[in-house]
């Protein structure tokens, strides 16, 4: 391809005189202001920096518009004066692409500007900015329709761009997306429940077909990112490609996250994937403005990615971020890169500088001098993309931009007017989206296999992967993720499963936080992802990423995708509880982990987690998240009491037999498990979960031995396996007891246990008898060998004494 040489420009923006200032204070919008914040207003220097750009743009059209203007896309490119620097392009961007990205960096601009004013006057409560990086819209230009791209908070100009071209190529009217545009980010600004990215409650970029949403944890969108790079082949062989073609995944971070453990976890399984030539067409792009708030980065990316040298496993791209057409040129080689060769790449946008601070309460002036400050402040990329626009390409007039500045101004003054008095969110806006609505068991249905044989008991890991080959073989959107699991993970729960789907079983690099994020990813994508985490106490080092995905939904303005729902995952975290093996960091007893938006269940044998899982399942395919806790002890567990093999239990081989949240068992004295509650002359319940079913079952039986009781139809167990709420199965049935021992397998102490909070919500229902109590494991960790620190038999016993010792009083 032929390279093309245009002229650049590197300079600071014209100043003018005060009188464009003392418009601002009767413009629409901020007019009833002015009596309170008029002066004040005037002096945000992003308002002063609107003002030089506004009177620079007057002079030079002289104020009126010539609409003649006919430029071809094919313009000659002539020189200007010595000011500007020379750069060579493969690639040139059409005059209707500059233009659309010259309006997605002027609305960048007057957007943030507003948000500025909005904040100052107590109506916007976000004001990170995006100032110094406008040139960047024409990134957006370079996408398809099917390429995902995850934006970091500054880079609002590529959202923009992105959005107005995929709306304009389906023949929606430009001017009627630039209005629509500008309501929604005046929305988010603002809070506004009509926000159509979150729908008021955070300020987003996203939004657009295929643009995920970022939050504003440092470079979380990596591994998702990541994920959806790897899951694009994958999610072709399921059938689930949706035209995508050779789509890639875009995702940008600022300079500062470069330290970040997201982006580095990120950045070495793509290189990991190239390495083993896996398919991964991730393009890492990262804007240089060397601060990472008041931290200065000093060309630490320089370090990171050497302009000397080549890396074999990822090319590096370099564009010029104040070059429009730098950044288009670098981004399409980037993006072409990736997509050509279905590969990682990088691609560093240089030589930015951050205007107006990071934020409006950001105090630059206790770590940078004044006259940087200004420099800073002065340094106006618009401008000098529309000295390129007009000057060297001769693709617009001086005077049609500044009526277009104009246009778009009172077009953001009338969103913010708009956008400041609509509703914010309610409670119970808070309350109803922090999940999708639990979906209802479908039907039993009796008829199923009439002639089915009796099963024969197996121990509770044998159902486990039996339940997991019954899923795969039933849904080709389920694919299995987890470190060393095809060949069947350290308990051999997935044991011959990669040879029945060997490419839906898929190992992962020890890295608990890219193994998360790229399950987001996949589901994305529409698949539905079972994440195995492989020790409970690993969840710790992938727990930044866990929390990432149970906001999704809660951020996420509410969609649903092609099937008529969002996507969601199981998360299997295993390693839990009593065990000799890896002492406190492979037998972890702390369930520290439950955010809002994620269910968690702990099943105590083999036929219920069956039951469970196929439950758990029906509620990812509608986009909750479910994680399952599975007791280490229990996994191969085939005896409560001496040689009796109770533990061992049929397959319910029925596919519709299913248990939901709010289902409890219990097990009466002398008669077994009962999954239907009873009203039970028994005094006593014990309450627990996993582990701790089996340790209460030997704790009744050792009560009788020592006469503490007369016989075990005195206590009760009751299995709770639901753990993230309170179930209403556990609520309705405590009404039936004098006493109640909650006896919970994790550790004693705040932010450890569940059932303290269990009970705390109990109380305040009025749903527990006068009598109860709690015992946990001690609040220690766990030595390696033994089992002394895990909630025990003799616990529980004297637990149950002392219960019995204050009722006798």
């Amino acid at each position: 391809m032929a390279s093309h040489t245009i002229m650049n420009l590197t300079f600071h923006c014209h100043r003018v005189s005060q009188k464009y200032l003392r418009s601002l204070s009767s413009s629409s919008v901020w007019e009833a202001f002015g009596s309170s914040h008029g002066s004040k207003i005037r002096d945000l220097p992003e308002v002063k920096a609107m003002s030089n750009l506004l009177g620079f743009l007057k002079e030079l059209g002289h104020g009126t518009s010539n609409h003649s203007s006919s430029h071809s896309n094919t313009m000659p490119i002539k020189a200007i004066p010595s000011r500007f620097n020379e750069e060579s392009y493969e690639h040139l961007l059409s005059r209707k692409e500059y233009l659309l990205s010259l309006d997605a960096a002027m609305m960048t601009f007057l957007l943030h500007v507003n948000a500025r004013i909005a904040s100052m006057v107590g109506v916007g409560y976000y004001t990170i900015g995006p100032c110094g990086e406008e040139a960047l819209a024409s990134a957006g230009v370079v996408f398809e329709n099917q390429d995902s791209t995850a934006l970091h908070y500054r880079h609002t100009a590529i959202s923009l761009s992105r959005q107005l071209q995929q709306r304009i190529s389906n023949f929606e009217d430009y001017d009627s997306v630039l209005d629509d545009l500008i309501l929604g980010r005046a929305r988010g600004y603002t809070v506004s429940r009509n926000d159509p990215v979150t729908g008021g409650v955070h300020c987003s970029i996203g939004g657009g077909e295929n643009e995920f949403l970022v939050t504003s944890t440092l470079s979380s969108q990596c591994p998702p990112a990541v994920g959806r790079a790897l899951g694009y082949s994958m999610a072709d062989e399921m059938g689930l490609n949706r035209n995508r073609g050779k789509a890639v995944s875009f995702v940008t971070i600022g300079d500062g996250s470069l330290h970040n453990h997201h982006f580095l976890s990120s950045l070495t399984l793509a290189r990991h994937a190239k390495h083993l030539q896996i398919k991964c067409p991730v393009i890492f792009g990262i804007s240089d403005n060397g601060m990472s708030i008041s931290y200065k980065t000093k060309q630490y990316v320089d370090t990171v990615f050497p302009a000397t040298g080549n890396d074999p496993l990822m090319p590096v791209f370099r564009a010029n971020g104040q070059d429009i057409l730098s950044v288009y040129d670098k981004t399409k080689l980037a993006v072409d890169f990736a997509r050509k060769y279905q590969s990682p790449s990088v691609l560093l946008y240089r030589n930015l500088v951050r205007r107006f601070g990071h934020a409006a309460t950001d105090r630059q002036n206790a770590y940078l001098d004044p006259d940087t400050i200004q420099s800073m402040t002065d340094s106006c990329v618009l401008e000098a993309s529309m000295r390129q626009a007009t000057e060297v390409l001769n693709y617009t007039t001086y005077a049609e931009l500044y009526d277009r500045f104009q246009e778009i101004l009172k077009k953001t003054e009338s969103a913010f007017s708009k956008a400041m008095d609509e509703p914010k969110v309610s409670f119970d806006d808070m309350i109803e989206r922090v999940s999708v609505p639990i979906v209802p068991v479908p039907p039993y249905r009796e008829s199923w296999k009439k002639n089915a044989t009796i099963e024969k008991p197996q121990v509770m890991r044998k159902h486990m992967t039996r339940v997991l080959e019954e899923v795969l073989e039933a849904d080709p959107s389920v694919c299995y993720l987890g470190e060393d699991v095809r060949h069947g993970g350290y308990y051999l729960v997935t044991e011959g499963l990669s040879s029945k789907f060997p490419k839906r079983i898929i190992d992962f690099p020890p890295d608990e936080t890219t193994l998360l994020g790229a399950a987001l990813g996949f589901s994305q994508l529409g698949m539905t992802p079972i994440v195995e985490i492989p020790y409970a106490k690993y969840l710790d080092c992938g727990a930044d990423m866990f929390y990432e995905i149970a906001i999704q939904h809660w951020l996420s303005r509410p969609k649903k995708n092609e099937e008529g729902h969002i996507q969601g995952m199981i998360i299997r975290m295993q390693g839990f509880d009593r065990g000799l093996f890896g002492g406190n960091f492979h037998t972890h007893n702390s369930l520290a982990h439950i955010p809002p938006g994620v269910d968690v269940v702990c099943f105590s044998n083999g036929e219920d987690y069956v039951r469970g899982f196929r439950h758990a399942l029906l509620q990812a395919k509608h986009g909750r998240i479910v994680m399952l806790v599975d007791c280490t002890n229990l996994l191969n567990l085939r005896h409560v009491h001496e040689k009796d093999r109770s533990w061992e239990m049929p397959y319910p081989s029925n596919p519709t037999d299913m248990t939901d949240f709010d289902q409890v068992h219990q097990y009466l004295g002398g008669t077994g498990k009962s999954d239907s509650p009873s009203i039970s002359v028994a005094k006593i319940a014990i309450v627990s979960y996993g582990n701790g079913v089996v340790t209460s079952l030997q704790a009744r039986r050792g009560l009788v031995q020592r006469k503490v009781i007369q016989d075990e139809d005195q206590v009760d167990i009751i299995d709770c396996p639901f753990l993230s709420g309170v179930p209403r199965g556990l609520e309705e049935i405590l009404g039936n007891y004098n006493q109640v021992l909650f006896a919970d397998i994790c550790k004693e102490g705040p932010g450890s246990n569940v059932f303290s909070s269990m009970i705390t919500s109990l109380k305040q229902r009025e749903s527990l008898p006068e009598s109860w109590a709690f015992v946990g494991a001690p609040r220690t960790y766990n030595p390696l060998g033994s089992t002394v620190t895990f909630l025990n038999t003799n616990t529980i016993e004297g637990a149950v004494e002392q219960l019995l010792k204050s009722n006798a009083k």
